[in-house]
């Protein structure tokens, strides 16, 4: 993610930011060009520093999940990504305020990622081909599940709890278990029948790649959950999840390649390189491009996997998990590259 800045001092703001820590300016996200704006506290109505422009923040602010911004007379009294939302949490239950922030954490910023690659994100609501999330508390009476289906994604929010995500990680042995981690696996679902089921072309080039996503979804999984991943799952694939079923080995790779390219891109906003004293050819990483704007996906990974390297080193000396702690091998870039090409002319 890019980086932001008061438009009053020019003092550096998160993305998640309500005001300036440095001036006190209230601050609010414009989704159309991605800019951070800045609005003076003491004034009644929220005209930006730099523009003489008036807005209203996103309806959802009252709750302190949503910094957004729309211009005062936008009809709407959500914001693009808020739109998105089908349920929340019961929220006359305490517990469940700061999890649904938690979730609307991740989702702004899976929402921010995909506009910039330039996909459409209509909502459920009012467009039947469209994405919509429901965010649940498990009950004891319907067997709920994350996962997605027909546009809607539906996450448990016990995963917003970090002691419970924890515990799930270590259950099903996961090296690495996120919320934005889940919302990008899911959403990859979404896309594979935006962008994929529906080209003959691009299927053909899907399965060559992926495997027959035709073969048996239930007994696909029932199969992994009883015997796991083949020994070798390494050499070709992400995660052990992955090797259950073709459409999981594309949501899998999906997530990686929106992983990846987050990470890149804050490196690149943050003028990040890794140079080794020892020299270390391989390395060595100057990330001085935006990944989104590059079409060569070798000149990314390239970049990707000593950035990795450096920053699980970091980790490590903290005493904390790696922050990417995956090997990405051959397959695994030719998977992530097919991407990168189906999604070059959504950026164009």
């Amino acid at each position: 993610m890019k980086i932001f800045q008061c438009g009053h001092c020019n003092h550096s703001i998160f993305f998640e930011n309500y005001t300036c820590d440095n001036c006190g300016h209230l601050s609010g996200f414009r989704d159309q060009d991605r800019k951070m704006l800045t609005f003076n506290p003491i004034n009644d109505s929220l005209f930006s520093d730099r523009e003489n422009i008036e807005y209203k923040y996103c309806k959802n602010k009252e709750y302190d999940v949503c910094n957004w911004i729309l211009e005062k007379n936008d009809p709407e009294d959500y914001c693009h990504a808020c739109q998105l939302n089908r349920t929340i949490p019961n929220l006359s239950d305490l517990e469940n305020f700061e999890k649904w922030r938690n979730l609307e954490i991740a989702k702004h910023r899976l929402v921010y990622q995909l506009q910039k690659i330039g996909l459409q994100l209509p909502s459920k609501l009012r467009n039947n081909e469209g994405l919509c999330f429901d965010f649940v508390a498990q009950q004891n009476n319907f067997n709920l599940m994350t996962g997605h289906a027909n546009g809607v994604i539906t996450i448990l929010i016990k995963e917003a709890d970090s002691v419970q995500r924890e515990q799930m990680r270590k259950q099903f042995l996961e090296p690495y278990r996120t919320l934005v981690g889940h919302l990008r696996h899911e959403v990859g679902h979404y896309f594979w029948d935006r962008l994929i089921n529906t080209n003959e072309q691009i299927l053909s080039e899907f399965r060559a790649i992926f495997g027959n996503e035709q073969r048996n979804y239930a007994d696909a999984l029932e199969l992994y959950y009883n015997e796991g991943a083949p020994e070798d799952w390494q050499t070709s694939f992400i995660s052990k999840y992955a090797t259950s079923h073709p459409w999981e080995d594309w949501a899998e790779t999906w997530a990686h390649y929106l992983h990846i390219m987050d990470m890149v891109e804050t490196a690149y906003f943050f003028g990040v390189n890794v140079k080794p004293i020892n020299k270390l050819k391989k390395m060595k990483a100057k990330v001085s491009f935006d990944p989104y704007a590059i079409e060569n996906f070798d000149t990314i990974i390239q970049t990707c996997i000593p950035l990795s390297f450096a920053v699980n080193s970091i980790n490590r000396a903290m005493g904390v998990p790696d922050v990417y702690p995956f090997v990405i091998t051959e397959a695994v870039v030719d998977k992530l590259k097919f991407i990168h090409r189906l999604l070059l002319p959504k950026r164009n």
